[in-house]
């Protein structure tokens, strides 16, 4: 990252959903239904909501499981694929669930985390243990055949995940190690290679946690315990930054009818008394208008949801 000064955006974030979440994260942008998707990873919860004409919160639906939900992609033969507990859940519009590959079953000891659907339709999410042992987590890949495939090990907190818009390099965030990684992208096989870090958190108790990609090829990154949603450059050169009234950013995505608003996602989990009472919107979503750019919808799960 080069020591070019970035520019701080004065748009302020605004309170969305009407009620906290402990651990709020995955934000994404179902176009075709006009909802945002998002989930709260340890209140086992699934929310749809819908904005109104004036971008404020219209409705939301909620969908409860039986298990901690780390990540949510649409399905395009109807209802949502889960990252949840062990491995990956399917539910319908009416909450009734079925198991998918479970590729970490019988490790309490883990759960799977953040995730997202390549442009084929494949979709990705990691793992991290509960106590954030190092190289503990792993990434994963469902197939669009419903098989899961082991991609890389070793992480820590296997986070926000993303690709660039001409689809030959993805991002990966590592909570644990403090890092983002682009991988070299080959889009008909899945396959990464040649993977290099550029970004490296550096700051005592902030960590690159979801991120999303924008149309010209920036990547926002939250921050958890950096109160900020950076803009960075493929290259990693710090372009923008987003303050937040709250300490722990989890993730962001670009929605709304143009998909020119971020939202982001919050935490309050872990934050005691003191700090609640100095950022009472913890764990709320939030919105940002006039960042000046637009992202993409989220990719679907286009494989079978059958058992």
């Amino acid at each position: 990252m080069t020591g070019e000064a970035a520019s701080e955006v004065r748009s302020a974030p605004i309170p969305w959903s009407a009620t906290a979440g402990l651990l709020t994260e995955g934000p994404r942008w179902h176009a075709e239904r006009g909802e945002l998707l998002w989930v709260d990873i340890l209140g086992g919860t699934l929310h749809r909501g819908r904005p109104g004409p004036d971008g404020a919160l219209a409705s939301v639906e909620t969908i409860t499981v039986d298990r901690h939900v780390g990540a949510v992609a649409p399905a395009t033969s109807g209802g949502y694929v889960l990252a949840a507990g062990t491995g990956f859940l399917y539910v319908d519009d009416a909450g009734a669930a079925r198991e998918l590959a479970q590729p970490a079953a019988g490790d309490r000891d883990v759960r799977m985390n953040d995730g997202a659907c390549d442009a084929h339709g494949r979709f990705w999410a990691g793992t991290m243990a509960y106590d954030e042992s190092p190289g503990a987590g792993t990434l994963y890949r469902l197939e669009l055949d419903g098989s899961c495939t082991t991609v890389l090990t070793g992480l820590t907190i296997s986070n926000g995940i993303g690709w660039s818009p001409d689809g030959t390099t993805m991002f990966l965030a590592d909570s644990g190690t403090g890092r983002v990684d682009a991988f070299d992208f080959d889009a008909s096989s899945g396959d990464i290679t040649r993977r290099r870090t550029i970004v490296a958190i550096e700051e005592p108790g902030v960590a690159p946690d979801g991120l999303t990609v924008d149309e010209d090829g920036g990547i926002w990154v939250a921050l958890w315990g950096g109160g900020a949603v950076r803009r960075y450059r493929p290259d990693g050169t710090l372009l923008t930054v987003v303050p937040f009234p709250v300490d722990r950013p989890t993730s962001c995505a670009f929605g709304g009818l143009d998909r020119s608003t971020l939202f982001v996602t919050t935490a309050r989990h872990g934050l005691d008394d003191a700090a609640l009472s100095r950022q009472p919107h913890a764990g709320h979503v939030f919105r940002i208008e006039g960042l000046g750019v637009r992202g993409a919808p989220c990719a679907p799960y286009r494989g079978r949801t059958i058992r």
